[in-house]
């Protein structure tokens, strides 16, 4: 999946584990004119859903990119997500 980042975006994998996510996060945030934080998921407890130990702790990754994005980072990102799905499981836009 090839992204265009020319505005934020949140992306989510909803198995990812959060050690994993965050692992994410630090490599987003070390390519030049990228931001990246978690959304995680809401404390209060649903009684009507059901409690599943595998779903993720976050909601999702908040991508935000500066304005003047250059190519090469945006191809770093894509690059960084692609190894992340092909390990994982492939992203999901929420």
């Amino acid at each position: 999946m090839k992204l265009s980042l020319s505005q934020p975006l949140q992306l989510t994998s909803p198995r990812l584990p959060l050690a994993v996510y965050r692992e994410i996060v630090a490599h987003l945030r070390q390519v030049e004119g990228i931001d990246a934080k978690l959304i995680m998921r809401s404390l209060t407890h649903d009684p009507t859903e059901k409690f599943d130990y595998a779903q993720s702790q976050v909601k999702a990754l908040a991508i935000i990119p500066e304005a003047d994005l250059t190519n090469q980072a945006q191809l770093q990102v894509n690059c960084i997500l692609g190894h992340y799905a092909g390990v994982y499981a492939p992203w999901e836009y929420s």
